[in-house]
């Protein structure tokens, strides 16, 4: 049996962690636009065009992380952080689901966003993305001794 290489290892984790980042960095403008909406109680000011325009963002973003949690499920961890990679994929499967929530809170069909919904798929994107960064820091200080 092939042991895991290590170099090729960390960087498609590396890899996988910045693409992420560059998603969030592009969807942010729009996942703006609804939490001052929501924190305003301005939603019903949000237009049909706006919100289809940030649906489509917001499911193309999550079809992306889909990829990459299951290029993360794929990739064959080295012995020693074989625990903390399983962590890893957990934690950006729970993330994935999150953003599907945060899509599915807005309703195109009613013309505005489920504000408990949005509030509580933010909330398990904030409790993944904790994760998140523990395991990659975990993972980091293990490869590195």
């Amino acid at each position: 049996m092939k042991k895991p290489n290590t170099g090729f290892y960390v960087r498609v984790i590396n890899d996988a962690i910045t693409e992420s980042e560059s998603i969030g960095e592009k969807m942010n403008p729009s996942y703006e636009v609804i939490r001052e909406a929501i924190d305003n109680k301005t939603l019903e000011k949000v237009e049909l065009e706006k919100l289809k325009e940030i649906h489509q963002a917001f499911t193309e973003g999550t079809d992306r992380y889909r990829v990459i949690s299951a290029m993360i499920t794929e990739i064959k961890p080295p012995v020693k952080v074989m625990g903390i990679h399983k962590k890893l994929e957990k934690a950006f499967e729970l993330y994935v689901e999150g953003c599907q929530a945060m899509v599915d809170s807005i309703q195109l069909d009613k013309g505005t966003v489920d504000a408990a919904a949005f509030d509580a798929s933010e909330a398990i994107q904030d409790e993944a993305t904790d994760s998140i960064a523990f395991s990659v820091q975990r993972m980091t200080s293990l490869i590195m001794k």
